[in-house]
C-alpha cells in the first residue's frame, strides 16, 4: 500500500509539497522575512479588509492525532482531531470535508516574547472518562511562565466543537492572550472569506465536492467575548501572528478578507487564572454557524460535557464488557476501550455505515491544503472489513451490519466506472471512496486500482452480518463471477504490485466459499458448486504459485509477498526506491490470512517453515521483525519498504526525503497474535505491543519508529504517519476479544469447514 500514486499508503502523485508554509500551520513562513513592521495597506481604524491578498500556500497537519472525538450520537456532524497539543482539523458536515487547518493559542506579555502555544510549550494529554472520547490537553510553557489546560467536546444536539480553557499566569506575569485559528473551508483554504460580525469571528469557502456545489461555513465565540480581532491572509503583514512578532501587540485589526487563505484571531481578556469557553459552530451560511455557536455557549459547557459523556457511555455500555484479556492492565484496557470508541466515532454521520480510514492526512504537514485531499479520511472496503469484524468481536452487530450495508448499497459499482487511471468493471469495489459512495466521487476519489482481496472481504462481511437476502445476492453474484473470471492474479493489500499473493488469494478464495454459502442460502447451488470448484482449484496451486524453494532467505523455502507469473523459483523482479530485487527474495507476512481464513490448518508446516525466513528478511534500513528492548515485538510490511520517514531528514513520506523507509506496523503483530491463538499459544505479548504503541491518547497508529540509532523519534514510539489507524483499532479489538474466546471469531466456519480446519 505505497509507491502508488493517488494510493492510501503510498502517493507519489497529487501531492504538493509546501514550500511557502503557512505561518498558523507551522510557525514560520517566507512572508515574514522582511515582513512591513506596520500596518497593511488599506487598512482603517474601524477595521476593512487587508490590502494584501491572498495569502501563501498552507497545508494540512501531522497525522498522529493524540485526540479525536465527536457526539456519539448523529445529530452533530462535528469531529474534531487534536495533534502537538493543539486543535488540528475539525470535520464538518461529513467526515471527509475537514474546514481546519489548525487552531491554538498565542500568549505574549506586550514586550518581549510572542509564543506560539504548539511550539512554546510541553504537552499533556488526558481523558477524564476513559469510557467517553472526551480529552484534556495540558500546555505548560517550556519558560515556566504560564500553563493553558484544555478540555474538548462537542455538542451532542449542534454542529458545535465547545472548549473550556483555563489560563493560568504562574509566575505573577501579566499576559495577553490571542486565539489563532486558520480556517480551511470546505476541504481547502486557497479561497475562503472572513469576517468580524460584530460578536465573534466569522469564515465561509465554497467548492465543487462529490458532485454537488457545497459552501460550509464557520462562527468563532468566545465566552468571554473577543476584545480585538483581526482578519487577514496567512504568511503576510495582515496575518495576526506575523503582526504580534513584530509589535508584541495587534497593531492591524481588519474586519474582512476577500477569497484567499485565511487566517483569523481573536483577544480574549485573561487574569492570573482565567477559565472560558470557546465555540466553534459550523453551518450553510454564516448565521447557521453563529446560531449554532450562540446555542451551544448558552447551553453552557458543564451542561454540554455532561450530555457529551452520557452519549459515550451509553455506547460502551450496550456492548461487551472489556475482555480479560486486557482489563487488568490500565494501558491495555484504554487501549480497548479508545478503540472501540474510535470505530464508531469514524462512521459518518449522514451515510451511515460509512466509516473512514482514519481522520488524518499522513504526515499532512507537508502535504498541500488549499484544495480537498484525500489524506485516509475515506472508505477503503478493507478497511472497512477489518473496522466491522473488530467491532462485530466487542458486540456491535448494528454497526457492522450497516458497514456492510454501505459497501453493498453504496461503494458497489453496478456497471463500468471511471476511476483514477482505470475502468472499475461491474461487480469490483472501488479502491476507496467518499463517505458518500460512488454517486457524485470523481475519478480520482475513486482510487487507481481495483484488489480482488476487497471485493471478496465485502462478500465474507454480508455472510458475517447475515445481509444474505435476494436483493444483497443479486449484487454478490455478479461480483463473485467477476472473481472467478478475473483471478487469482490481483494488485495485492499494499495496494502496489500485481501478481499473485498468499494474502489475495486467501481472501479470493474465503470470498468465493462465503458466496457459495449466500448461493445456497438462495437457492442458487449451481452458482456455488462453481465458485467452490474454483475457490478449491487456487487453493491446491497456491503453493506452486507462491511458495519459493530458492530464496535468499533462511532455508530458501518459503511464501513469497507477490508473484507476478506463476513460477517462485524463476528471476522474475521487483523495482523499489532501493533497486530491483528477485521476487522470491522479498517477503511479507501475508500468508497468515491463510490459517486466519481457515484455507489452512493452523499448523499447517508450510506456514510455520515461513516464519522464521520472513522475520529474519532485511533491507537498507532494518530486518523484518523488531524486539524493542522492553520485549514488544513489531514487524515491518516486507524488506523495501519507502512509504515512510527519511532516516537522516526525518521528514515523511510526501516530502521525499533521502533513505526513506516504511517503519513498524503494529497492526501485524496483531496478525501474528490471532496466528499464534489459533495454535493454542499465547498471544499476550501481541496485545501487549500494540496497547504499547499507543500514542499519548491511547490511538494505535499506522507506524511506529524502528530504531534508536537516528532518533526522529522513539523506538516503538508513533511517527507522523496516521494515528489512529481505523485498521489497527480494529485489529486490536479483534485480537483482545479472541484470546478471551480462545479462537479467531473472524474466521469464516464454511470455509474452516469445507478444508477441514
Amino acid at each position: 500500500m505505497s509507491g502508488m500514486a493517488g494510493g492510501k499508503w503510498g502517493r507519489a502523485a497529487a501531492v504538493v509539497a509546501v514550500v511557502g508554509i503557512s505561518v498558523v500551520g507551522q510557525g514560520i513562513a517566507p512572508a515574514e522575512v522582511g515582513a512591513k513592521s506596520g500596518p497593511a495597506a488599506g487598512r482603517s481604524a474601524a477595521g476593512g479588509s487587508p490590502g494584501d491578498c491572498c495569502g501563501g500556500p498552507s497545508s494540512w497537519t501531522t497525522g498522529d492525532k493524540s485526540a479525536l472525538g465527536t457526539a456519539a450520537g448523529t445529530a452533530s456532524p462535528v469531529w474534531f482531531t487534536v495533534a502537538k497539543g493543539v486543535t488540528s482539523e475539525v470535520f464538518d458536515p461529513r467526515a471527509d470535508v475537514a474546514n481546519m487547518q489548525d487552531m491554538q493559542y498565542v500568549v505574549t506579555d506586550g514586550k518581549s516574547f510572542v509564543d506560539l502555544e504548539r511550539d512554546a510549550t510541553d504537552h499533556v494529554v488526558s481523558m477524564p472518562d476513559e469510557k467517553a472520547l472526551e480529552y484534556t490537553v495540558t500546555n505548560t510553557a517550556k519558560n515556566g511562565r504560564y500553563r493553558i489546560t484544555t478540555t474538548y467536546v462537542t455538542d451532542s444536539g449542534r454542529p458545535t466543537l465547545l472548549t473550556r480553557t483555563r489560563f493560568q499566569s504562574l509566575d505573577g506575569g501579566q499576559y495577553q492572550v490571542y486565539l489563532l485559528a486558520n480556517p480551511s473551508m470546505a476541504g481547502g483554504a486557497a479561497n475562503d472569506t472572513a469576517a468580524w460580525d460584530g460578536t465573534g469571528l466569522t469564515a465561509s469557502g465554497t467548492e465543487d465536492l462529490f458532485g454537488a456545489r457545497t459552501t460550509v461555513a464557520s462562527a468563532l465565540r468566545a465566552s468571554t467575548g473577543f476584545v480585538a480581532h483581526d482578519n487577514g491572509y496567512s504568511g503576510a503583514a495582515s496575518d495576526c501572528l506575523v503582526d504580534l512578532r513584530a509589535h508584541q501587540r495587534l497593531t492591524n485589526q481588519f474586519d474582512s478578507t476577500d477569497h484567499g487563505n485565511v487566517v483569523q484571531c481573536g483577544q480574549v481578556p485573561v487574569g492570573q487564572d482565567t477559565t472560558f469557553s470557546v465555540a466553534l459552530g459550523y453551518g450553510g451560511d454564516a448565521q447557521g454557524a453563529a446560531a449554532a455557536a450562540d446555542g451551544s455557549l448558552a447551553s453552557g459547557f458543564g451542561n454540554l460535557e455532561q450530555a457529551y459523556r452520557r452519549g459515550w457511555e451509553e455506547y460502551v455500555g450496550s456492548l461487551k464488557a472489556v475482555p480479560g484479556s486486557v482489563a487488568g492492565d490500565e494501558r491495555q484496557r484504554r487501549a480497548y476501550y479508545v478503540a472501540l470508541m474510535a470505530l464508531h466515532a469514524a462512521e459518518d454521520k449522514a451515510h451511515r455505515g460509512a466509516s473512514v480510514a482514519g481522520l488524518a492526512t499522513p504526515w499532512g504537514d507537508v502535504v498541500n491544503g488549499d484544495a480537498l485531499n484525500d489524506g485516509y479520511h475515506r472508505v477503503w472496503g478493507r478497511d472497512l472489513y477489518q473496522q466491522a469484524t473488530g467491532l462485530l468481536a466487542a458486540g456491535d452487530t448494528a454497526q457492522a451490519k450497516r458497514m456492510a450495508q454501505f459497501l453493498w448499497s453504496s461503494q458497489w459499482v453496478s456497471a463500468p466506472t471511471q476511476g483514477d487511471g482505470t475502468t472499475y468493471p461491474a461487480g469490483a469495489f472501488p479502491r476507496y471512496s467518499p463517505v458518500s459512495g460512488v454517486q457524485g466521487a470523481t475519478p480520482q476519489q475513486l482510487g487507481c486500482c481495483e484488489q480482488l482481496d476487497q471485493d471478496s472481504d465485502a462478500i465474507m462481511l454480508a455472510w458475517m452480518t447475515g445481509l444474505t437476502d435476494a436483493a444483497t445476492y443479486a449484487r454478490v453474484k455478479v461480483t463473485a463471477e467477476h472473481i472467478r473470471t478475473s483471478g487469482p492474479a490481483t494488485t495485492e493489500r499494499w495496494e502496489e504490485q500485481y501478481g499473485r499473493s498468499p494474502s489475495s488469494i486467501a481472501a479470493e478464495v474465503a470470498g468465493l466459499v462465503t458466496a457459495g454459502a449466500i448461493a445456497r442460502a438462495n437457492g442458487d447451488p449451481a452458482a456455488a458448486q462453481q465458485w467452490e470448484s474454483t475457490a478449491d482449484s487456487w487453493r491446491a496451486q497456491l503453493d506452486s504459485w507462491t511458495r519459493t524453494t530458492t530464496g535468499y532467505w533462511g532455508g530458501h523455502t518459503y511464501y513469497e509477498r507477490i508473484d507476478k507469473g506463476t513460477d517462485p523459483n524463476d528471476t522474475g523482479q521487483i523495482c523499489f526506491d532501493e533497486g530491483c530485487f528477485y521476487e522470491h527474495d522479498v517477503v511479507d507476512f501475508g500468508f497468515l490470512d491463510l490459517v486466519r481464513l481457515g484455507l489452512r490448518a493452523p499448523a499447517d508446516p508450510e506456514v510455520a517453515e515461513s516464519l522464521a525466513p520472513t522475520a529474519a528478511a532485511r533491507d537498507g534500513n532494518a530486518p523484518m521483525q523488531v524486539t524493542t528492548p522492553d520485549g514488544d515485538i513489531y514487524f515491518h510490511r516486507y524488506p523495501h519498504d519507502n512509504y515512510g520517514e527519511s532516516t537522516t531528514a526525518c521528514t515523511g513520506w510526501p516530502a521525499n526525503g533521502p533513505q526513506r523507509f516504511g517503519r513498524l506496523w503494529p497492526v501485524l503483530s496483531g496478525e501474528r497474535g490471532e496466528y499464534e491463538l489459533a495454535n493454542g499459544r499465547s498471544a499476550a505479548v501481541y496485545v501487549k505491543s500494540m496497547a504499547d504503541a499507543a500514542n499519548d491518547g491511547y490511538f494505535i497508529p499506522e507506524q511506529v519508529w524502528d530504531r534508536a540509532d537516528a532518533a526522529c523519534f522513539g523506538l516503538g514510539r508513533p511517527t507522523g504517519s496516521a494515528g489512529p489507524l481505523m485498521w489497527a483499532e480494529g485489529q486490536y479489538l479483534r485480537l483482545a476479544q479472541n484470546m478471551a474466546a480462545g479462537k479467531n471469531l473472524e474466521t469464516p466456519e464454511v470455509v474452516r469447514q469445507r478444508y477441514g480446519n
